[in-house]
């Protein structure tokens, strides 16, 4: 299964999206921001970024462009209730980025989760 590390700033979410993927067989590392995640990102290697866009500090779309430069092969999706932001071509957002809005069901996440990693 995926290495995947998870950005997103509400706790309640991130804790119902760890739970999800996990049970899932993927291995999760959370963190509530983006500068954290980016250091993560700059010490472990991992299969993808899932990451909200509306974070403090880094949003998901910066964090998601430095991460793509320093890993290339590293899938990109994110999870908002923003998701014309994402697609908005002035975002400098990677441009095979999947996005998923929010409201979503847990069993989707991980259904689009697997399609990505299958890609």
């Amino acid at each position: 299964m995926a290495k995947i590390l998870l950005a997103e700033d509400d706790d309640d979410m991130r804790n119902f999206l760890v739970k999800a993927l996990q049970k899932a067989g993927h291995e999760v590392t959370s963190f509530g921001e983006g500068m954290s995640a980016f250091e993560e990102i700059k010490h472990a290697s991992f299969d993808l970024l899932l990451t909200d866009i509306v974070m403090p500090e880094m949003d998901g779309i910066e964090l998601a462009r430095r991460a793509s430069e320093l890993d290339p092969s590293m899938k990109i999706m994110f999870i908002t209730g923003f998701a014309a932001v994402a697609l908005h071509p002035d975002s400098k957002a990677p441009k095979d980025a999947k996005v998923l809005s929010k409201p979503f069901h847990l069993r989707d996440l991980v259904n689009e989760v697997e399609r990505l990693m299958a890609a």
